[in-house]
């Protein structure tokens, strides 16, 4: 009899397991409500306001007297990167930062897309809006939302824009052309903060599509890295029928039968379906996980007691520089922590570092920004457990946080249509390489309109 019970288990399981694994379910879409206080009985402000950038002398004083009154302590000899951003190298930071960068001219760059501002759920969402500046008769543009992560800001995609809104003047395909939307995330740069616990990606991606339809785009691509990944998988995973097809950079893989081979993978790859790149990308496996330790102590911190760290870093810039710019280091090539400079200027300019932090010093949000760690990294995640039954393209790129196999991406994204290895590149893919991450998002958007 309980060999019969135990039988019948195993096989009532094996039937649910093929019912429902393909089974298309959706996150619940559901409302809410950010701001202070109440919410109000009277209808939301829906309108959509212009915006810009703005700085002043008060503002740049402030600055220039609190870097005057650094205080830095000594790195240790030999140790480059290795124990954090390194303050030899910071003096130089320091001295360019409060000499010859320009924020005034930073501002007008900034200024060179149309900003603007809405109320979405009680709060104030800062968004980007570049249309394409001219197009082939009979063509539309494809509208694209694009999404930031942590430490980054919409100022990330300023390069890639002009390859997506007007790709035959940057030696792009005019077969296709954008019309890009890249939003702050609430708590980050210009958008407002939430005055509430509990404010995670899933209700951002519920404010963000909200944001697509009141510019009147019913159907539209979502692209993204880090957080912003997360963000677009939830809007996919909450409105699948107006989310045309989902592009990222990075996938947050957790709940899968394929991460339980990582042991053995280096051993049985072609078995568990990996290719000799993902070899190569996934090993030696120790090397890999040392690496992942030495590069998430702040998440720790962040997702746990972020308003502690929070007040030391709103109030001092280059404590802020500090702890932001050394992301830009180890994330953008592991190996950079053993050079001197952290091989920054290899990549990036200082004026495009600093006028990243300054987004995040001039509107006081690192705190807030951080907060956004501890919403999220939970235990009773919904949306971890469900698939995303969107057309789906995945770019890459070699040196990732972590390199997660086309294998992978597919068990959370079955319709994946699109998977690249990137010859180069690595945490911060539209900032760092915007040409290889355009030519991806044309391969794929063109794929899905071609179909």
């Amino acid at each position: 009899m309980w060999l019969e019970i135990l039988l019948a288990s195993v096989l009532g399981f094996v039937i649910y397991w093929f019912v429902s694994k393909d089974k298309e379910e959706t996150l619940p879409l559901e409302d809410g409500w950010w701001g202070p206080g109440v919410r109000p009985t009277a209808g939301e402000d829906e309108s959509i306001r212009p915006f810009k950038v703005e700085t002043s002398d008060e503002e740049i004083n402030d600055l220039h007297q609190r870097i005057d009154k650094v205080r830095l302590t000594p790195p240790l000899e030999d140790s480059r990167f290795h124990y954090g951003f390194n303050s030899n190298y910071l003096k130089k930071i320091i001295s360019y930062w409060r000499n010859e960068f320009d924020w005034r001219k930073q501002v007008e760059i900034l200024n060179r897309y149309p900003h603007f501002k809405t109320k979405i759920e009680g709060l104030d969402i800062h968004f980007i809006h570049v249309k394409p500046p001219q197009l082939p008769s009979g063509q539309t543009p494809k509208p694209l939302l694009m999404v930031h992560g942590w430490p980054g800001s919409f100022y990330e995609f300023y390069k890639i824009i002009p390859l997506l809104t007007d790709p035959e003047k940057h030696g792009l395909s005019n077969e296709l052309a954008f019309e890009v939307v890249c939003p702050s995330i609430p708590g980050y740069g210009f958008s407002e903060a939430s005055s509430k616990k509990g404010f995670n990606s899933v209700a951002t991606a519920r404010i963000f599509y909200k944001l697509m339809l009141r510019l009147g785009f019913q159907q539209f691509y979502v692209q993204g890295g880090d957080w912003g990944a997360l963000i677009c998988t939830n809007m996919a995973q909450l409105v699948p029928s107006h989310v045309k097809g989902l592009h990222l950079n990075m996938a947050f893989i957790l709940r899968n039968f394929y991460t339980l081979t990582l042991l053995l993978g280096w051993r049985f790859g072609r078995l568990f379906g990996y290719t000799k790149r993902d070899m190569e990308l996934m090993s030696p496996l120790k090397k890999i996980f040392f690496n992942l330790v030495r590069e998430t102590g702040y998440m720790h911190i962040q997702s746990t007691k972020p308003d502690t760290v929070g007040c030391a870093l709103n109030d001092s810039p280059v404590g802020l520089a500090a702890y932001i710019l050394e992301k830009f280091s180890t994330w953008t090539n592991p190996e950079f922590r053993d050079l001197e400079d952290g091989g920054l200027e290899r990549k990036f300019s200082l004026d495009d570092l600093l006028t990243g932090t300054m987004l995040y010093w001039t509107t006081g949000t690192i705190t807030s920004s951080q907060r956004f760690y501890k919403e999220n990294l939970r235990l009773d995640n919904m949306h971890e457990g469900i698939k995303v039954h969107v057309p789906t393209g995945f770019a890459a790129f070699p040196c990732e946080l972590v390199h997660v196999p086309e294998k992978w991406v597919k068990s959370k994204y079955p319709k994946l249509i699109s998977y690249s290895y990137m010859p180069r590149g690595g945490h911060f893919a539209a900032f760092e390489e915007p040409e290889l991450l355009a030519q991806d998002i044309h391969k794929f958007v063109g794929l899905l309109e071609r179909q």
